[in-house]
Order: C-alpha cells, then structure tokens, then sequence
C-alpha cells in the first residue's frame, strides 16, 4: 500500500503536466504549497518510475515465489528492507517537497540537489538488494531440498529478475557515491558527462525492472485467470535468459547526441538494444497464443471470436489486455529511439515521454492496478469493492494514456516541441507552437480523463483495503497460478536455462565489454564542475 500511496500523490502531478502541454500552466494556482513545474515534474517521475515500481517489484517479486515454493522468506530482513525503502523515501522526501531537489527523474549533474535527496535515494535503491537475498535464499533452500528437480517458473524469473536488477543497478550506487560526497562538499565538482553515462547504464534496464514484473504476471497468472493455461514453459524461460544478457549493455543509445562517446561504442549498444526486443516479441507471441487458448476454452469460435470470449469484465484480465494493446505501438517506438538516425529527430521532444507512459504508464502501470483487484482482496480476505468503478478505472486510464501519447508522439514528431519544458508559462513559447493547438487540447482531454480513471481506482483499492467486511469466500484463498500446455520437463532448452549462474556470468562479461573501455576512459579523464542550482 506504501507503493500504491506513491503513485496517488505522483499521478496527482501527472494531469497537470498534460495540462502544460496543453498550454494551461495550472502551478501558479499550487503556490506556496508546490513553488514550479519542475518541481512536480520531479516528484511526478520520481514517485511513479522510481518508488512505486521499486516497491511493487519488491513485493510482486518476493511474494510469487515464496508462494510458489511454500517457502517463508526471512522475515526479520523483509521488515529491514521495508523500513529501509520508508526511510529513505521520507529523507529523498523532505527535500523534495521543499523544493531542495528540483532536478527531474534523471537528477543531471551539474544539477545540484540537497544532499538528503541523494542520500534517501541511495537507501531506498539499496532495501532492493535485500529483496535480491531473500529470493536467492529461498531459491536456494529450495534447490537444496529438491536437487535435481527444475526451478518452479514464477521462482525461475525472480531469480533471473533479481541478477538482472543487481547488475543493472550498479551505474546508480556508484552514481550515488559521488553524488552524495559532491552534496556533502567532499568533492569540488563532478564530470556531468561521467554522471549522464553511470545514469543510463541503469537508467535503460530500470525500464525491464519495471517490466518484468509485468511480464511475470502475465505469463503466471492472466492465463488461468483468463480461463485458459500457459502454452509453453520453455519459451517464458528463454525470455528471462534473454533478458537478463542483454538488459544492461544498452545505455549508450540514450546518449547519441553525447561527445567523448565514440560512435561505434553507441552502435554496439543500439544492436543491443535491438535484441532486447526478441524476448518481447516472443512474450507478445506466447502471451497471445494463451489467451487464444482461453478464448476457445470459453466458448469462442471462428478466427478470432476467441476476442470476445475472453473475460472482459474482469478487471485483472481486462487491466492486461488493454495494457498489452498499448504497449505493441510502444515497442514499435521503441525501436526509433534505439535508431542513431532516427533518435536524432525525436530525442529531446515529446515523443519521448509519450514512448514511455505507453510503456510504464500503460502496460506496466495497468498489470500492477490490475492484481491489485485480486492481491488485495487476497491478502485481507476482504472482497473487491466496486467492481464496476474497477472495469471503468481501466478503460479510462487506457482511453487517457491512448489519447495523450498519441498527440505526444505527434507534437514531437511534426512540431519538435521539446520535453521537460515548461512552455504553458512561456507565451513566447506557446506563440512558437499555436500550429500545434489541436493536438495540445487534447492533452488537456486526456489530463482529465486520467485524473478521473486516477480517482476511480484508488478509490477502490483503498476503500477494499479500509472496509470491515471479511467474505473469504469470494476472493483467491492461492495465488492463481496457471498450469502449462508444453511443460518443462524433459526439454533441453530448460536445462540449458536452469544453469542461471552461467548466464548471469556471460551477462557480466557483455557489461564489461560494452561498457568497461568507455568508463576506464571516463574515470581516467574526468572533468569535474561545480554545482550549479537554476530554480
């Protein structure tokens, strides 16, 4: 609920930077209360991508395979990384909201922060390294128990998840060092360019740590909640493998436009980036080929009349399909801002951040509202309240969030309105864009529409959650794992993937391939600068 706490105050923000790109500048209005639009661009990107994924991630991805293999994770540290994610979202808090640490989700040097920021950040990054130990303790009282046998799968991609994590995150904890010692005064100066490339080398696979949590639901659970099973066990498996290779070694494609990056490091890693795009073209198969099953299990015929025979009305089924549907124009996005060329022309524009709410803001944001309709009455024992505000809270974050990426790509693509700007209080720039005036009001119609489907939900989550009213009878008494057509057993793929050590190894190797010359070099030739504040 801590997470899902987060995320109400971070998408409070979220209509009104919708409204910014719809030419009404609404913060003068939030004075003295919240002082500028940077300020709520910040808490907006840093409470919704940061806190709320971690802290799902953190639970989705503890509690699946503790579940799974009937195994109690150790408590005493679960409470330790819970007290830690708090504390340091309290300390990063005060700051913020004191208008201290304005400088946006990716916190740029030469951006100087104040040091309670990075610090509180640091600790809420490093809880999740807990949650890492607690799976692989549990992995391995499992193993130990059962040799021989395969991993269960829900457990097989927490621990490739969780390697994958571990590996991702150390461009941030090191980051973080010099942040903090800069803050404190320890250090003059740091190297911006240095900073921009320890940000990307986590800033890129940050997105799969919010996605394959995402994914993990889909594979394990949205089948048998659909009516249908899972149609192969091996291929969900090489998907994570693939992951886990190919997540981290992929940051340069955010820094094109970056000098003291050689150009043929920055082509490396956007053929990279373009594998990464294999696991999801091969989830988007299997995905669809279980629900296929399900729909026909339901009574659908024809060719596609297995459509209709899903169940819509489910609000976890219906959060996943319509999220799955946002996010096949997303991935093919994607793809042009891992493309040197192409990058050129959209990078620093709003089709960026209307690339990424198809990702996290759709896809991402809707499976973790979705098993919040099962998990919740699950947990408590208390049934769902409001089911239909529930099915509509979908429907409407899905209508809002299609609607404002789609005029996002468009004003990035034809007009090159710039992201991060804050151009609703700037009549000079709202003078430059007025050839753009359709495509900004209809980010002022999806502001109000998300903040409408925004209000529906938590309202039903935190009403669910709040009641009195115990009915076991009516909710999950187990989590809903679904069973598997093409099971694991006997296939060489499987035992080929069961040797997660080796791969996360030859995960290492590519990350110090990829990226080792380039940040010797950096580290060898740094060129520190003062901090600077600009609000």
């Amino acid at each position: 609920m801590l997470g899902f706490a987060a995320l109400a105050l971070g998408t409070f923000f979220g209509p009104l930077q919708a409204m910014n790109y719809g030419g009404l500048d609404l913060y003068p209005l939030l004075k003295p209360v919240f002082q500028s639009y940077y300020q709520g661009l910040t808490l907006h990107g840093v409470l919704n991508a940061i806190v709320f994924t971690q802290l799902f991630a953190q639970t989705i991805m503890v509690y699946l395979p503790a579940r799974e293999l009937g195994l109690r994770p150790n408590m005493t540290l679960a409470w330790v990384s819970f007290w830690m994610a708090l504390g340091g979202l309290l300390l990063a808090a005060v700051p913020l909201l004191l208008n201290e640490a304005s400088v946006l989700y990716t916190f740029y040097a030469p951006l100087q922060a104040h040091w309670a920021f990075y610090l509180g950040a640091a600790i809420f990054v490093l809880s999740s390294y807990l949650s890492i130990y607690l799976v692989l303790d549990m992995w391995a009282r499992w193993r130990k128990a059962n040799p021989g046998k395969i991993t269960p799968l829900a457990t097989f991609m927490a621990v490739t998840f969780w390697l994958m994590w571990f590996l991702a995150s150390l461009g941030l904890v090191v980051e973080a060092l010099f942040l903090i010692a800069w803050s404190f005064g320890l250090v003059a100066g740091v190297d911006p360019l240095l900073m921009r490339t320890l940000f990307w080398y986590t800033g890129h696979p940050i997105v799969y740590f919010w996605l394959l949590p995402a994914y993990t639901l889909a594979y394990v659970t949205l089948p048998r909640l659909a009516g249908g099973k899972l149609v192969s066990d091996p291929l969900a498996r090489l998907v994570f493998i693939l992951f886990l290779l190919f997540s981290v070694p992929v940051g340069f494609h955010h820094q094109f436009a970056d000098p003291g990056i050689a150009p043929y490091w920055k082509m490396i890693h956007t053929v990279l980036t373009m594998l990464v795009a294999v696991p999801s073209l091969i989830t988007a198969f299997t995905i669809a080929a279980s629900l296929e099953v399900a729909g026909r299990a339901n009574g659908g015929k024809g060719l596609l009349g297995w459509i209709g025979a899903l169940p819509w009305n489910n609000p976890t089924v219906l959060a996943f399909l319509l999220g799955f549907l946002a996010f096949i124009p997303g991935g093919a996005g994607g793809m042009v801002n891992a493309s040197f060329n192409l990058n050129q022309n959209v990078h620093n524009t709003v089709w960026i951040p209307g690339h990424f709410h198809l990702q996290v803001g759709t896809l991402v944001t809707m499976a973790a509202m979705g098993t919040a309709f099962w998990l919740i009455p699950h947990l408590t024992g208390k049934p769902l309240v409001a089911r239909g505000m529930a099915v509509a809270s979908q429907w409407l974050w899905f209508l809002g969030m299609f609607i404002m990426t789609f005029a996002l790509h468009w004003m990035g693509f034809l007009y090159a309105i710039p992201r991060r700007a804050h151009i609703s209080g700037s009549p000079i720039a709202m003078e430059a864009y007025k050839e753009s005036a359709a495509w900004m009001a209809l980010n002022i119609v999806s502001g109000v529409i998300l903040f409408i489907a925004a209000l529906l939900f938590f309202y039903v989550i935190f009403a669910t959650a709040l009641q009195n009213r115990r009915e076991p009878s009516r909710v999950l008494p187990e989590v809903p794992f679904t069973e598997v057509m093409s099971k694991p057993e006997g296939s060489g793929l499987v035992q080929l993937t069961e040797r997660v050590w080796f791969w996360f190894g030859l995960a290492v190797v590519l990350v110090v391939l990829a990226y080792g010359p380039v940040l010797f070099q950096m580290f060898t030739n740094m060129n520190p600068v003062p901090g600077q504040r600009l609000w």
